[in-house]
């Protein structure tokens, strides 16, 4: 039993949680507010939390984005259990916090937490066409692009660094594409977050669409 879980002890007719289950920051379990999402009648935390709604818009994105793989990017039988454990992996990742970043000018005391930044972010990249986001790391500038929350106290005021991962159409000028995502994120770092950026690092982690090798017309 978590010692912070809002509901309790663990609640009849919800399976056991798995020693790797992760808290959202209400306390509620990950899997739970998964669970919760299809069930007919949602308990008052579970109509009423922000962070379990994020957590279910979140599994609802992953789903859309599974759903639209093209038909020659499913997995073979053999690769499907390996498949599962890394979309789970980028899940959890996706929706911990994160460390707190800084916003606006030194002298402020503004901030936003990573997991926020990103979302601005991933969704900035995709208003290129063709364009899907995946992940999406923030750090200060010149440290390493990973995870490690810390609260506004610990944390230098500055710019950041930011890398994100996208699928882009086949037989995308690969150049040009990044160079749009990248100017797109930097106008969301600086309209719509005030969130001072010292470089953005985009990389293109597949390509997705219609191509020639050795497959026929």
């Amino acid at each position: 039993m978590a010692m912070n879980d809002p509901a309790g002890p663990h609640r009849a007719g919800r399976p056991a949680p798995e020693p790797d289950d992760e808290h959202l920051p209400c306390g509620r379990l990950l899997s739970e507010a998964w669970a919760a999402r299809d069930t007919p009648t949602p308990d008052p935390h579970d109509r009423t939390c922000p962070h379990c709604a994020a957590a279910q818009d979140e599994l609802d994105r992953l789903g859309d984005l599974v759903r639209g793989l093209p038909a020659h990017h499913a997995p073979a039988p053999q690769d499907t259990a390996a498949l599962t454990e890394r979309v789970m992996d980028v899940v959890r990742l996706e929706l911990r916090p994160g460390r707190t970043l800084p916003l606006g000018a030194p002298d402020e005391d503004a901030w936003i937490v990573e997991a926020a930044a990103a979302k601005t972010f991933r969704t900035a990249a995709e208003t290129v066409a063709g364009v899907q986001a995946g992940s999406c790391r923030i750090a200060p500038a010149g440290g390493p692009t990973g995870r490690g929350a810390t609260g506004p106290t610990g944390t230098a005021r500055g710019p950041v660094d930011i890398r994100i991962e996208v699928l882009v159409p086949f037989e995308s000028d690969l150049l040009e594409l990044a160079s749009r995502v990248r100017d797109r994120i930097l106008e969301a770092a600086d309209v719509e977050l005030g969130l001072p950026v010292e470089a953005v690092d985009v990389r293109v982690a597949d390509v997705y669409g219609p191509h020639t090798d050795g497959e026929a017309p």
